[in-house]
């Protein structure tokens, strides 16, 4: 199936489950979600694939086992290319129009440690700071869950200490609803972040080894 744009329905689908999150409004409107929302985002990354690779377009369904929150259904409809564990590019729709990015969203154990070495080496580390501040020049938002303290082995006074402290790591942007943000041209646009953010991922995939 082509990618002709998401359409003003999906937006209007989120806004009123935001507003109405219960299984009673997803019964009446899960044919809304399936033709607006779910079946362009498919197309979508089904574009993409060749390029990038095949994506997992998230369930729409929130594990609430665990959470104090317990509305049944998420709010936005995320895609995610994976090139290692938890490592790769994702692209979102939500009431807020959509969005992109890539990084890694979790990294326990030996797969963190070998970031962190990564980081914490010259020859490897400089490169991956001076990226991250190039993306934040042009314009992207560098984020992710960071330690308050730093992490075991490292000195405070590291020079890359802000960067060792990260746990996450994930550089995207918004587009909002800005003229190409939904329809057709969302395609090309988001290939272009993504072949952006190309030397982001595979830094990460080099790195993250161990787990």
């Amino acid at each position: 199936m082509q990618f002709t744009g998401f359409p003003v329905a999906a937006l209007d689908f989120y806004d009123d489950l935001e507003v109405d999150n219960t299984r009673a409004f997803w019964e009446a409107h899960k044919h809304v979600y399936a033709e607006a929302v779910r079946k362009p985002m498919e197309a979508l990354v089904a574009a993409l694939e060749p390029e990038f690779g095949s994506a997992k377009v998230f369930r729409p369904y929130r594990d609430v086992r665990f959470a104090k929150d317990k509305t049944p259904y998420k709010t936005h409809q995320g895609a995610f290319v994976a090139v290692g564990e938890a490592t790769g590019w994702y692209v979102e729709i939500s009431p807020r129009g959509t969005r992109v990015g890539a990084g890694f969203y979790d990294a326990s154990g030996p797969r963190l440690a070998a970031i962190r070495e990564a980081m914490a080496a010259e020859l490897t580390g400089v490169p991956l700071e001076k990226m991250l501040a190039r993306y934040a020049k042009r314009g992207w938002e560098v984020g992710g869950d960071k330690l308050k303290t730093s992490p075991r082995g490292y000195p405070a006074d590291h020079p890359r200490i802000e960067l060792l402290r990260h746990k996450q790591i994930f550089v995207g942007r918004s587009y909002g609803f800005e003229a190409d943000a939904l329809g057709p041209e969302l395609l090309d646009r988001v290939r272009t972040d993504w072949r952006e953010l190309r030397p982001l991922v595979e830094w990460i995939a080099t790195h993250a080894r161990g787990a």
